[in-house]
């Protein structure tokens, strides 16, 4: 079977559209990380993605009579940009079927190729099955983004270029997976030519499907799957890609969204560039994994794959960048209510700066405030700088690690209410489409009063909710029968400390 893909790969026409993207070392992350690390920079191809190389060699592969007929494809962006230059390229009818929820500068990118786009579904899976129908009605040629044998050679090219631009040492490779066309190309060749070599796939820890097909030894479906690294929001791996991929990768790393926008930065310190989530994932997973295996002195590649992004998920990512680098210290502090006593805190502060501080009117002797200060990633500066706090007589709560003070409280302080003792909390996720709101509150119905609600697009694909209910302590248990039947994800948080601290 390897031997099957090396001749394919060798034999693949890519470079009609594509280009031979650059390997470059990342010294600042080297640095920070005591090994070498370098980039495959594909992000830097015409359509700022790596799907073009496995589009434009499927098309090659079809005969002038079915290039005729035209393609059909799904794509939740990438994919469809790849198939969208190789068609104008080659004078072929593209009908591409995205997601609603596909970030808008993918949407807008294919039809300037264009392509023909149809919007349907809310996920890929959704998009795919409509594709298929699709192509049997038109009569088209089904152009798959991952399952199919010569665009994983297509992708595969990627690892020829490796090869030839990395002659030395190279100890680890990392590689993003979505569906697997990408890993499977580059695991086919490079462990041909460098059998020692450690191949890694990388997986978001909510749509982790290669993980859950190596564990179980057979293809599984995901029930849902997160959709914020959309390039790789796929419940399934492919049926192709995992007979391929199986038995070549030596490990599957899953990383956390936190990680994930951590490791743009990186690149974005590195390159000047703006990786797309799915970019950075892989270089989440290198991180991850030298800090949990501890190497040292190594060589480390990891593909960069995509830098599509909307503009507005930037504030997002940054916002979630400083935690999860322990950058960040978010901290929940009582200080008298006097004048003078903010003074005496931010002199407790020195050197160090304060990135919020967010302040309400608790009660005559005392005010809570929420901080978040600037911390050193390295060592325990977070705990030196709460216990420094402490030996001042200041009462500190650590909410750095709190989900609910992230996402909801840091953005409401001050919000109290007077007699809401039998006030219950909850704190919603679900899939951010159009009209997915309204579809929330009317599931929600009107049983029980809301008292507080906290809704904030943060530029995700998932909307992130904080319901505050007004119950009998009778109806309690009932409520919480009812929310879990609502089938979102679902957390009661009544008993958070945030929330007692700054809106009960």
């Amino acid at each position: 079977m390897p031997l099957q893909y090396i001749q394919r790969i060798l034999r693949a026409d890519v470079y009609g559209v594509a280009t031979r993207t650059p390997l470059e070392e990342a010294p600042l992350i080297s640095s920070r990380l005591g090994n070498r690390v370098l980039f495959k920079r594909e992000d830097l191809q015409p359509v700022f993605s790596f799907k073009l190389r496995g589009a434009h060699n499927k098309l090659m592969s079809l005969s002038e009579e079915d290039r005729q007929r035209g393609v059909v494809a799904a794509s939740a962006g990438n994919h469809a940009q790849g198939v969208g230059i190789a068609c104008r390229r080659l004078g072929v009818q593209a009908l591409i079927v995205m997601p609603r929820t596909t970030p808008r500068i993918k949407v807008e990118a294919v039809r300037a190729l264009g392509a023909e786009v149809l919007l349907h579904g809310n996920t890929y899976e959704d998009a795919a099955v409509q594709a298929l129908r699709l192509a049997e009605q038109k009569e088209r040629v089904h152009v798959h983004p991952y399952d199919d044998p010569e665009v994983i050679a297509g992708q595969g090219t990627v690892a020829v270029e490796i090869q030839n631009q990395c002659p030395g040492r190279l100890d680890a490779v990392y590689v993003p997976v979505g569906g697997g066309g990408l890993l499977a190309g580059v695991a086919a060749y490079l462990k041909y030519v460098r059998p020692e070599l450690r191949l890694v796939g990388v997986e978001p820890d909510d749509a982790a499907c290669l993980a859950a097909a190596l564990a179980a030894g057979r293809r599984v479906k995901l029930p849902e799957v997160g959709l914020f690294v959309d390039g790789v929001a796929v419940s399934q791996i492919g049926r192709e890609t995992f007979r391929v991929i199986r038995n070549l990768v030596d490990e599957v790393i899953t990383v956390s969204v936190d990680e994930i926008c951590a490791a743009i930065k990186d690149v974005f310190e590195d390159t000047r560039s703006v990786a797309e989530p799915a970019g950075a994932l892989a270089l989440a997973g290198l991180k991850k994994d030298v800090l949990s295996r501890g190497l040292r002195g190594q060589t480390l590649l990891t593909i960069v794959s995509g830098a599509n992004t909307n503009f507005d998920r930037l504030r997002y990512i940054s916002e979630r960048t400083e935690i999860s680098e322990q950058r960040e210290a978010l901290l929940a502090v009582r200080i008298p209510e006097r004048p003078g006593s903010f003074r005496d805190f931010c002199h407790a502060l020195t050197g160090r700066s304060i990135t919020e501080f967010n302040y309400r009117y608790a009660q005559a002797d005392e005010a809570h405030i929420f901080v978040g200060v600037q911390i050193q990633p390295a060592g325990d500066d977070r705990r030196q700088l709460i216990e420094r706090l402490r030996e001042r007589d200041y009462e500190v709560l650590d909410l750095s690690d709190n989900e609910m003070a992230k996402l909801h409280i840091r953005h409401m302080v001050g919000g109290r209410a007077p007699g809401s003792d039998g006030e219950l909390l909850y704190r919603f996720e679900f899939p951010e489409r159009p009209g997915a709101l309204l579809h929330f509150l009317r599931q929600l119905g009107q049983r029980w009063n809301i008292c507080l609600f906290h809704y904030r697009n943060h530029g995700a694909a998932t909307a992130r909710v904080l319901v505050g209910l007004q119950a009998l302590s009778t109806e309690h248990d009932e409520v919480a029968g009812f929310m879990e039947g609502l089938g979102y994800r679902c957390e009661r948080e009544t008993d958070n400390p945030a929330y007692r601290l700054f809106l009960r």
